[in-house]
């Protein structure tokens, strides 16, 4: 008799024990939710109210081959190429870009001198189009251009190593391909505008066609993306 009641107080005392367990649990304040299989929530819930995921921020450099030509019919400046280098930091769709291009031609106006660009533009980029396989990006760029080469004037006079510093600004577009998650190849195409020495020795603003093709290193999160867009 005596190992029937010891069993009965071990029993209930068991059952006290739960009962505050429970309890306590109840007074926490914390509420189970119920998650159906398969269907991942929005959003993460804490003590402190709803956790939206975190912008992850990601940085793109770009190197490649840049081509320029003078869309104007009175300069007589001939096509110059060499190279271009940029870095964009991106947040979703939108994203900021340092451009910097360097191009030459040699020879120009058979004067044995070469004329050369250099300009270094900074601006906003819109990306309108991105998916798992190509991209497409549109660019605003604003900065400055250094320009040197000889200038033919209206009398025909030939001068030699002038140099011009101007405000420059670029806009266009870029596709990218994605070749995997860390690199692409791209081709873009822009309106760059310079200024230099037309024949009359007046420093003019110029419009210039600028086309490139680069190979793009990215940093960041796009695994991801890839493996989200994929299924």
């Amino acid at each position: 008799m005596r190992a029937v009641f010891t069993a009965l107080g071990c029993f209930l005392l068991c059952a006290v024990q739960s009962s505050a367990q429970s309890s306590a649990a109840a007074v926490s304040g914390e509420t189970p939710v119920a998650i159906e299989k398969g269907v991942q929530p929005a959003m993460v819930w804490s003590g402190q109210g709803p956790v939206a995921p975190a912008k992850i921020k990601t940085i793109e450099i770009g190197l490649g081959y840049s081509y320029m030509m003078p869309t104007d019919s009175q300069s007589k400046r001939v096509g110059l190429q060499g190279a271009d280098a940029s870095f964009t930091i991106g947040f979703s769709r939108f994203g900021v870009r340092a451009d910097v291009g360097y191009v030459r031609a040699g020879n120009v106006l058979d004067t044995g001198r070469h004329s050369d660009v250099l300009s270094y533009l900074i601006g906003p980029v819109f990306r309108p189009v991105s998916n798992r396989n190509y991209e497409i990006c549109i660019h605003a760029l604003l900065g400055g251009a250094r320009m040197t080469g000889p200038t033919q004037t209206n009398g025909g006079i030939i001068l030699v190593g002038g140099w011009a510093t101007s405000y420059a600004w670029a806009a266009g577009g870029e596709v990218k391909y994605w070749l995997s998650d860390t690199l692409a190849i791209g081709t873009g195409a822009d309106c760059l505008r310079t200024a230099y020495f037309d024949p009359s020795l007046r420093l003019r603003g110029q419009i210039n066609l600028r086309t490139t093709a680069t190979m793009i290193f990215y940093f960041g999160s796009r695994s991801g993306k890839h493996r989200r867009d994929s299924r």
